[in-house]
Order: structure tokens, then sequence, then C-alpha cells
């Protein structure tokens, strides 16, 4: 007999832990360091850091997509949550109209867990918040509204990987997916690239805290993803992201067993022109290499 799977957030929610996290959570937008930026601006007062985002969460869109990794999409897809803006500002981000200009509406928590609920009803496997690092309060808040209200599918953090270990242990027994990137070892290329020179130890950081609270991705009978951790690697042109460093990292100071997406979608576009490395498309050689990296450095559980 096989049982439903019970997200992490319903015995959270029993427990009554969630009115303490999130008010802990809230109280933080008083002087934001929520995310590595550290901007300390008082966002319940209107001031504005690095993400350009207030008390209120902004949505670009929700909706089912069938365009992530097969264990989140399975039949009727991965109910995923575009939040508008970002900590890390990629200059080659291919949803620069959501990330640096701005595009959506601000919503309230209640709008928010209305979101979660409608994604649900539409048969949804999961709910998927894309670019989540700087609206961790307004997500804890809107999720125990969601929750007790029968929200009842498993929860993914869909994060650049530019995310603070403190900001994530309040998500720790809500959260059963977590869906990093790993963008760049290099801290040069990491600077150039979006001015953040420390993000290769904040994702190194991040991983291994996501990992500690979820382990290695559990896939269920159904083929699909119920909680774990899965890492998504871009790999850029000339080999500039450093896979080989990153796929040695994850399995010596993660798991062998981590799930990975070695990704070939990288195109110019931005304003990447300003580095000339990074001008160029993506070949297949650079694609293959990168593919045969993960592998020998024994990263073996590859998205397809």
């Amino acid at each position: 007999m096989t049982h439903r799977f019970r997200p992490a957030f319903v015995d959270t929610l029993e427990k009554g832990v969630f009115p303490g996290n999130v008010e802990k959570a809230l109280a933080i937008l008083k002087n934001c360091v929520i995310c590595p930026r550290l901007c300390r601006v008082d966002r319940t007062a209107g001031e504005r850091g690095i993400c350009r985002t207030g008390r209120l969460a902004r949505v670009s869109a929700f909706h089912p997509h069938f365009g992530e990794e097969s264990p989140l999409v399975g039949s009727h897809g991965s109910g995923t949550i575009f939040f508008t803006h970002c900590n890390l500002m990629c200059n080659f981000c291919q949803n620069w109209d959501i990330s640096h200009e701005g595009w959506g509406e601000d919503v309230t928590d209640a709008e928010l867990a209305d979101m979660m609920l409608a994604l649900q009803d539409r048969g949804c496997h999961n709910i998927n918040f894309v670019t989540p690092g700087h609206v961790v309060p307004q997500i804890l808040a809107a999720v125990e509204i969601a929750a007790s209200r029968g929200l009842n599918v498993p929860l993914v953090y869909n994060s650049g990987g530019y995310d603070r270990v403190e900001t994530l242990r309040l998500l720790e027994g809500v959260i059963d997916i977590y869906m990093p990137d790993f963008k760049f070892w290099d801290e040069t290329v990491a600077n150039r690239a979006c001015r953040a020179p420390d993000y290769p130890e904040q994702a190194r950081r991040a991983i291994i805290e996501m990992h500690r609270q979820v382990g290695d991705l559990v896939i269920g009978d159904d083929g699909l993803a119920q909680r774990g951790l899965l890492v998504r690697h871009l790999v850029l042109p000339g080999g500039l992201a450093g896979t080989r460093e990153i796929m040695r990292f994850i399995a010596e100071k993660v798991s062998i067993n981590t799930y990975v997406n070695v990704m070939s979608q990288y195109r110019p576009s931005g304003t990447v022109h300003e580095i000339p490395e990074l001008s160029e498309s993506l070949t297949a050689d650079d694609y293959h290499a990168a593919i045969r990296a993960a592998r020998e450095e024994g990263i073996t559980r590859l998205d397809r």
C-alpha cells in the first residue's frame, strides 16, 4: 500500500511553529539582511535595497510550468510563482524584464497564498518559488495561510544560490525541495557577472545547509520529486562557470548522490556584451566537456 507524501510544512503547522518563524522573518525586513547583500534598509518603511522590494512581494506571473526538470513537471506541471526582482542581478539574465526592469505586481501575503492554492487546484504537483531569496519572510507568511487552508503539495525553493544560511534556517521544516543554481566557482567571474565576488562562498555554504535540511532528492514511484536537493548548473562559454570544480565540491562536500541538472541554455543577453568572454554562444563542445567533467568528478545522477 502506498501512502500520499506529506509535505514538511504540514507538520510544522500542526506543531504551532509558524507564527514565531513568520514574526522573526518579517522583523528582519526592518534592517534587511535576508540575503548576502546585507543592505540593512527598512523595507517595512518603503526603503529599497539591491532587490528593490519592500514589505510586499512582487509577482510577475504564476502558472503550471512544463519546462522544469522532469521530476517536478509530471503530467500536470510544476506550479511556478515567478517573483519580480532579484538579489543577484546577473548581467546575462534571460528574464531581464522581470529581474532588472521590475515587471510585475505587488501582492499581499493572502494573495500569495491564494496563488498557491489556485495552482494546487489546477493539479500542479508542487509549488515552485522562482527567485525567492529576497522574499523569504513573505513566503513564510503566505505558506502559513495556505497551509491552514489545505495546501498539501511539496514546496520548491528555486534560487540563484545566493542565499544566507541564517535565512535558510528559517525555512527548515517548510521547504521540501531545494533547487539552487551554482553559477560560478571563480570570484572574479562572479564579480564581473553580478558584482557579487562572495557568490562562490555563499553558494557553497547555502547548498551544504540545504542538503542538511532535506538530503538527497527522493523521487516517488510516480516519478515525482518529493523531498531533497536538486542542483542546477548553467554551463558558460569557455569553461567560465568552473564546472569541474563545482562538481568536485558537490561530490566531496555535499553528496555523491546529488541530483544535478547541467544546463545548456546559455545565450548572450542583457548587458553581457560588457564581458567579451561571455558574449559568445555556448558551443556543443563546451557543453559536452561539462558533462564529462561532472561524470569524471563522480556526479552520475544527471537530469536528462
